[in-house]
This record gives C-alpha cells, sequence and structure tokens, in this order.
C-alpha cells in the first residue's frame, strides 16, 4: 500500500501552517520519542511532532511529567531530528525548566540545538515576558493553556478546564495575551469545544488541540494513545487508530496514516472525543 508522504517534500514550518490555517486544512501531530517511529510518521505524512514531557509516563515509567528535565528531552528531540528532518518538532520545556526567564533562555537554547524548531511552554499570562524575550532571540514559542499536566498538582488531578463562564473568559484573555506577546502557536488541552473553536477563530496563529473538539487548526495525540498502548485508563479524547476498523492496514505506518486522513478530514476527533 502507498501511503501520502512528506519525505520528499520541503520541510513543514510555521509558514506552512499559517497557509493551511489561511486555507481551512487542518494538521496533523503525534507525540514521538525515538528515531524509529519518527521515520514511520515521515512515511505516514504526519506534520508535526511533539516531542513531550509525556515521556516520562510512557517511557520511563513515572507516574506525571515531572520527573522530566531539559536533557531528556533533547536528547530525544536529537534522534528525531536526525530520523525526520522534513515534520515541524515541537520540544516541551519540562516542569520549572522556565521559572525564570534565564531558565527559559537557556532550556530553550539547548533544545533548539538539539534540533527543536519551535518550544512549548505550560501556562497563562504569567508567561508574556518569557514568550517576548524567546521570540526576539528567534526562538518561535507554542503556548500550552487549559489543562497543563505540569500544573496537575495545583489543579488536583486532570480535569477540564475553562468550563465555567468566568474561567472561560480568563482562558480566552490569556490567549490574546500570549498571542500578543510573540507566541508563535497555541495548544489547548482538555477545553471545551465551543471555547476552543471561538479561540481557535480569534488568533492568527495555528492552535493544535487535545480534547478540544475539531474546530482547532491542528489536533495532537500521544501515539502510545492512538495505539492503544495504555499504562492507565484513557482519557476520553483518545481514539485507538490501531484497531479502528477504518484503518485497513493495521500496522504502525497504516495507523499514522489512518489518524492523519482523520484529521485532515475532520471525522477525528468525534463529538464523542470532545467536552
Amino acid at each position: 500500500m502507498t501511503y501520502a508522504t512528506n519525505a520528499d517534500n520541503p520541510p513543514i514550518t510555521l509558514a506552512t501552517l499559517a497557509k493551511y490555517k489561511a486555507a481551512g486544512e487542518k494538521f496533523s501531530c503525534l507525540t514521538c520519542y525515538d528515531a524509529s517511529f519518527a521515520h514511520a510518521m515521515k512515511q505516514a505524512g504526519i506534520e508535526s511532532i511533539l516531542v513531550g514531557d509525556s515521556l516520562g509516563m510512557v517511557v520511563q515509567g513515572h507516574d506525571s511529567t515531572l520527573p522530566v528535565t531539559v536533557a531528556d528531552i533533547a536528547y530525544h528531540t536529537a534522534a528525531i531530528k536526525r530520523s525526520n528532518p522534513n515534520a515541524l518538532i515541537l520540544a516541551d520545556m519540562p516542569f520549572l525548566s522556565y521559572a525564570s526567564v534565564q531558565d527559559g533562555i537557556d532550556g530553550a537554547r539547548t533544545l533548539m540545538q538539539a534540533g527543536a524548531n519551535v518550544v512549548k511552554v505550560e501556562g497563562g499570562s504569567e508567561l508574556a515576558e518569557l514568550i517576548g524575550v524567546l521570540g526576539k532571540a528567534g526562538v518561535p514559542v507554542c503556548a500550552h493553556l487549559g489543562l497543563t499536566p505540569q500544573l496537575v498538582n495545583v489543579f488536583g488531578g486532570y480535569k477540564v478546564q475553562g468550563k465555567t463562564a468566568e474561567a472561560a473568559e480568563k482562558l480566552f484573555a490569556d490567549c490574546q495575551t500570549l498571542v500578543a506577546a510573540g507566541a508563535a502557536m497555541l495548544l489547548l488541552e482538555c477545553v471545551p469545544a465551543t471555547l476552543a473553536k471561538k479561540i481557535t477563530a480569534s488568533v492568527p496563529v495555528p492552535v493544535i488541540g487535545i480534547g478540544a473538539g475539531v474546530d482547532t487548526d491542528g489536533q495532537v495525540l500521544v501515539m502510545h494513545d492512538m495505539l492503544g498502548v495504555y499504562t492507565r485508563k484513557p482519557a476520553k479524547f483518545v481514539h485507538n487508530f490501531l484497531t479502528d476498523t477504518a484503518n485497513e492496514t493495521h500496522d504502525i505506518i497504516g495507523t499514522f496514516a489512518a489518524y492523519h486522513r482523520a484529521v485532515k478530514d475532520k471525522t477525528f476527533p468525534s463529538e464523542a472525543h470532545s467536552f
């Protein structure tokens, strides 16, 4: 079987995603942590890769993302970059690696030198200064809002964010503030679909969703989740593409391609995966 591939195409850049947004075309993103799966994603046409601090749970066996270090993320980013230079690579800035602006500069330098195209930070308007400094230094930043796993101890668990009118208003305002500060992308996690749609339409930058409905510009899932490799009960927004009857191949590349197609044609996520 022949799969859609970006192997021979120009690299995906932020400018590419901006064109997709303007044209109403969706883009796919998956987490990845090693060269072999990164190569399979290249063959399947996955357009962006998140080197997520989720590796703390799915690779290292921790019960949260908190133990992950900048060195961990840099190691995995470099492996992915060598195997898949075509995808846009987002690298997570892990817990407390940007508690100060200088910490953020140091961490971002390490991750960009390892091969990241964008660094991702979790939080709200308090990140405006850091995002502005990094942007001026040539570091594109993706701001992760909504359910931010690094704050799991503050939230008291993994819960949907922005459900009340007051919380929704604050989340919307935070998004505007961070884009104005220079955020190159947004990622919304576990946000009501109507709010995510409103935010996506209100900002000029690409917006990735996970558990945020079908109307964001792109979708991301943890690779292990979409392959059905669970170490705990899967979240509502997770779909097992490996065993999905619409996936005719049930092999790894075919599964990644099935996810890519489902995002592109807006059949994923469905209402069943949304809040």
